[in-house]
């Protein structure tokens, strides 16, 4: 039997942009990694639109984040 390579943690983030959902999950990764170090996994969960007068604004993109777990 394999032995497990570590220990992960998930976390939340929302990323906002005004160009793209791609964008605003850059954003989110490149924000958290400024605090959470050795991350492995980004998984968009969700996204949605900002609207203001009938015009999209902004694209929100909600990303899961695995991150190897530091005693």
């Amino acid at each position: 039997m394999a032995k497990a390579d570590g220990i992960y943690r998930i976390t939340e983030v929302i990323g906002t942009s005004e160009t793209s959902w791609e964008d605003a999950a850059k954003r989110a990764v490149q924000a958290a990694s400024k605090t959470l170090r050795d991350l492995r996994i980004a998984e968009v969960v969700k996204q949605d639109l900002k609207v203001e007068d009938g015009k999209v604004v902004a694209y929100r993109t909600r990303v899961m984040l695995s991150f190897k777990y530091q005693k």
